[in-house]
């Protein structure tokens, strides 16, 4: 047993004997698969061809999995390892992995980049040959037949499908919705721009829909076709309807809103006639490839990669005869698609990615009317591009997973003891990390196993065991991973997605840069349970751990969501002697442990850590959150059953108002300021959290950044929050480095400051005198109604903006100077901004283009004869769909 924590031995002397049965799980440690020396050593190379696999004779990746199983069938008992070479190893088809490709517990199978080089498994091809179109700056390429993607990747950057907005093609709006698509006769301008299409252009049309069914929701469907004599569009099926016409459900504690059949789409994508400036638009059947570089880009000089394959990597086999014992270590999976959300199911969204694809009571049970699907909450995952399923003893450590367009990773049915330690996720379409699956909260029930094999391993059809307990999603450790900059295609991503799965870690992880959610445990799975209904639905979860993560910077796009969100039944039930009342002490013990994370730089949160519809059993403890929106802790219509003791918030927690839970334990917890300084926060819980706090290096390509400052008035010493810390890590505080920095982790240090110091003059870079440039994430700027915006494509200063919808919202900055220039952005969906100093009257200036284009990352206003002191700029959004703020130049 290890030594119990103070903040465990605090929870003893609060909260008796529950807490002492916790303390025999607070600590999980991460447990790695022993491993022999690799008896047989094989190399491979892009270029590679052959049986040899030598150093100079390497082989092809395919080459080289045939001489594995070669090596495997003759000598069992001998382990073997891959090296690859660097370079990009472009796949025709999924690398599918075996029970014939499996090591033993001893001696694993290992696939690793050779020292110095990144092995790079792509799914795209590499589009050349580029000609000008006409007069219109659009350059066309020949591609492959058959070629089919929803990303294309230009010099190792996502670009934007063709797009445009309502406002930017003029449409005036007055669409009358229908139950099968819209009546536009109102909008000559959208009569004209549809007419002008073919019907082949028209049923490549998507519609995007943020908010439609719901805050936390982005859905899309496809448009059939376009009659021009009765003024009609008619939306692909089943998604508008799915999206328009949800069936209703009795006792529902958490909702699957509809959304109102007239309302506009945000969006419009997917037409060549929209390519603008650094867009892209696929003729599939044409086989032809059209780009409109931006400024500056030369066609002949751009790598544009388009992938063709939506699967990567396949790694499955079946409860019988699981594949085992492979390792997978410092490669790069990348350049994979995902095509469904194209069909006539479209996207339709209701939670963290998570949609409807077949009837509009998909996954209601007997709850809805006509009843649905069962079980509860069966709805459609996300495809993942590298997934494992019927495994064992699989290891991924140190890879990155980057520019993919689906899931990043997926872990599902009849998967054990996996362990996902010091990668990075970035750049992904949807969830960094899918773990388990939607069909099979109950997989001992014989009823559901035909959805089982059908929906959670694509091996199904090869099944033959008897679905039970086996096929159970248990043992997966998570730990010292960096993901950020995910759900670029589908925000209402989560960052970890966590359905059905016992004993599973996700610990010491890094989370930033967030669309939506954190880290999401049970989304759906509590819908029609609470306190007054808490056995509506029941499931399999059991002596899961959420731990020491660093969760910053989420909910940016979307909203209703927080840095921990958790639905359901979160514990194995555990009976006294009678056989009927539950023992709160060893059900607890099996319940949900969400400890010692800290989360921050989350204005428009609910809850921070959320305990939403049905959630039960759960201990809160010891965990950090400030700049944390409304309430730090609480939930809506949960069924109880919470410990919350040991924390430290800046804002209230037990904040339930839907419906109270059965029961709630509060105590020990410490209110913090919004802003805390070091003294506010206790340096062993920011040691103890985040990739790399333990033994693990994590991989990171992403420069390291700052995300926030404590106040620096009167103080001798601030908090400095980010990313990528690490010991040598310099601070600036103008062009001076500074000395006796203390490193807590790879997100917090504590820095000494000189007297007068601004947060704006600390950084990781030598700031010259004379100006600096504040990004728009600078902690001196202070906002209301904003919201945050990174990892886009179009020219952000350092990637990201802040965003306002509503106007009245503002923007503000203190700072020393004598000039001051606000940037921002350009574009015919914005409006009028207003702008006053030290509350002087306010200037009036438009950000909308002259030539109607998007301009990033433009001066939009420069005040250059202030006098020499403080000043304060405030910007308001005054008119227009959006106000933008890239930062300002002091």
């Amino acid at each position: 047993m290890s030594p119990k924590s103070s903040i465990t031995r605090r929870l003893l002397r609060r909260v008796g004997p529950i807490a002492a049965a916790l303390g025999l799980i607070l600590t999980i440690p991460v447990v790695q698969s022993a491993a022999a020396a690799p008896s047989v050593t094989l190399h491979a190379s892009p270029s590679g061809a052959g049986g040899t696999c030598s150093a100079s004779a390497p082989c092809s990746l395919s080459g080289a999995q045939k001489a594995v199983r070669a090596h495997l069938a003759g000598k069992r008992s001998a382990g073997v390892t891959v090296l690859l070479a660097g370079g990009d190893y472009r796949l025709s088809k999924t690398w599918s992995l075996e029970p014939r490709d499996s090591g033993t517990p001893e001696s694993p199978v290992v696939w690793r980049a050779a020292p110095g080089a990144r092995p790079v498994i792509s799914g795209a091809t590499q589009v050349t040959g580029w000609t000008q179109s006409g007069s219109s700056g659009v350059w066309s390429a020949r591609v492959p037949k058959n070629s089919d993607s929803r990303q294309l990747y230009v010099d190792g950057r996502k670009a934007p499908i063709a797009q445009g907005t309502p406002a930017s093609l003029g449409f005036r709006g007055s669409w009358t919705g229908t139950p099968t698509g819209y009546t536009i006769s109102g909008d000559p301008a959208a009569m004209e721009w549809f007419g002008s299409l073919t019907a082949k252009q028209v049923a490549g049309v998507e519609f995007g829909y943020p908010g439609g069914n719901g805050p936390w929701t982005d859905s899309r469907c496809r448009v059939a076709s376009f009659t021009p004599a009765s003024s009609t569009l008619t939306m692909s099926q089943p998604c508008w309807t799915n999206v328009t016409d949800r069936a209703t459900y009795s006792q529902a504690s958490g909702g699957l809103p509809s959304m109102s059949r007239n309302t506009m789409p945000a969006r419009i994508e997917n037409a060549q006639a929209l390519i603008g400036a650094g867009q892209w638009f696929l003729d599939g059947p044409g086989r032809t490839l059209y780009y409109k570089p931006s400024e500056g880009q030369e066609m002949s000089a751009l790598d544009v990669e388009l992938p063709h394959l939506e699967t990567l990597v396949e790694g499955a086999g079946t409860l019988a005869a699981p594949i085992h014992d492979i390792t997978f270590s410092g490669l790069q999976f990348s350049h994979a698609t995902w095509n469904a959300p194209s069909t006539g199911a479209g996207f339709s969204d209701v939670q963290s990615n998570l949609r409807m694809t077949a009837a509009n009571n998909q996954g209601m049970c007997e709850f809805s009317n006509p009843a649905g699907s069962c079980p509860w909450g069966s709805l459609t995952q996300p495809l993942a591009n590298v997934s494992f399923t019927a495994s064992k003893n699989i290891t991924l450590t140190g890879n990155r997973f980057t520019h993919l367009g689906g899931a990043g990773l997926g872990v599902m049915y009849g998967a054990d003891n996996t362990l996902i330690q010091g990668n990075e996720f970035t750049d992904i379409a949807s969830t960094a990390l899918l773990l388990g699956c939607t069909y099979d909260p109950l997989p001992t029930n014989p009823a559901d196993a035909a959805g089982i094999k059908q929906n959670c391993t694509p091996n199904g059809a090869k099944e033959t065991a008897t679905i039970g307990t086996n096929e159970i999603l248990t043992g997966t450790t998570v730990a010292d991973n960096v993901i950020h900059h995910i759900g670029t295609d589908y925000p209402s991503a989560s960052g970890i997605t966590l359905l059905f799965s016992q004993h599973t870690t996700i610990t010491r992880n890094n989370l930033y840069d967030l669309p939506y959610t954190g880290i999401t445990a049970g989304v759906i799975q509590g819908h029609v349970n609470q306190a007054t209904t808490p056995q509506n639905t029941t499931n399999i979860n059991s002596s899961n751990t959420i731990s020491n993560n660093i969760l910053h910077d989420y909910l940016s796009v979307r909203s209703d969501g927080g840095a921990v969100y958790v639905e359901g039944h979160q514990a194995e039930y555990v009976y006294e002697a009678d056989g009927t009342t539950i023992d709160p002490v060893r059900t607890l013990a099996k319940g949900l442990q969400v400890t010692g994370n800290v989360a921050y730089n989350g204005p428009t949160t609910n809850f921070t850590y959320y305990n939403d519809a049905g959630s039960e059993w759960i201990n809160w403890e010891g965990n950090i959150a400030f700049r944390a929106g409304d309430k730090s802790h609480g939930g809506c219509s949960p069924t109880g059953h919470f410990w919350v003791t040991g924390n430290y918030f800046s804002a209230g927690i037990e904040s339930y108002p839907c419906a109270k839970p059965v029961d709630t334990h509060a105590s020990g917890n410490t209110t913090i300021p919004a802003n805390p300084r070091p003294a506010d926060l206790p340096n062993a819980v920011l040691r103890a959290a985040g990739a790399g706090s333990g033994s693990f290096t994590p991989v990171l390509s992403a420069p390291a950044k700052i995300a926030y400052v404590s106040p620096t008035a009167n103080a001798t010493e601030v908090l400095v929050a980010g990313e990528g810390f690490g010991p040598a890590t310099p601070v600036y505080i103008g062009t001076t480095r500074v000395d006796d920095v203390t490193y807590l982790n790879s997100g917090f240090m504590i820095v000494p400051i000189p007297a007068g110091t601004s947060a704006a003059q600390i950084s990781l870079t030598p700031k010259l005198p004379g100006s600096f440039r504040l990004n728009d994430d600078d902690g001196a700027i202070s906002y209301s109604g904003y919201s945050y915006a990174g990892g886009r494509s179009y020219g952000d200063h350092q990637g990201d903006i802040h965003y306002a919808t509503a106007n009245g919202s503002t923007a503000s900055l203190t700072f020393t100077g004598t000039k001051v220039t606000v940037f921002g952005e350009q574009n015919t969906d914005q409006g009028d901004i207003g702008i006053s100093i030290d509350g002087g009257p306010q200037q009036v200036v438009s950000t909308v283009p002259s030539d109607g284009q998007r301009h990033a990352n433009v001066p939009v206003f420069t005040s250059d004869s202030l006098s020499s002191g403080r000043h304060t700029i405030v910007v308001t959004k005054l008119s227009g769909q959006y106000s933008t703020l890239d930062g300002f130049l002091v």
